[in-house]
C-alpha cells in the first residue's frame, strides 16, 4: 500500500478528547500534495497517527452548516 502524504495547514479546533489522549479535530489539510481540504478525524497526541475521517470541499461545509442550522 503507497504511503499517505499528508500536510495539516491549519489547525481549526478540537470537538473532543478521550482518555488516552486522542482529538477529535477540524482541520484543513493537503492530501498527497493537493489542494486543502476541511477534514474532520480523531488524531494521536502528535499527529503522527490517525483514524478514519471524513474529508469535505468548501462547499461542502457550507451544505453541512446550512443543513444544521435548520435542524440543530
Amino acid at each position: 500500500m503507497p504511503e499517505i502524504k499528508y500536510e495539516i495547514v491549519e489547525h481549526l479546533g478540537v470537538l473532543s478528547e478521550t482518555d488516552k489522549g486522542w482529538k477529535k479535530e477540524l482541520n484543513l489539510v493537503s492530501w498527497n500534495d493537493r489542494e486543502p481540504k476541511y477534514d474532520l478525524r480523531d488524531w494521536s497526541e502528535n499527529h503522527d497517527r490517525m483514524n478514519k475521517g471524513v474529508t469535505l470541499t468548501k462547499d461542502e461545509v457550507q451544505e453541512l452548516k446550512d443543513i444544521l442550522n435548520k435542524n440543530v
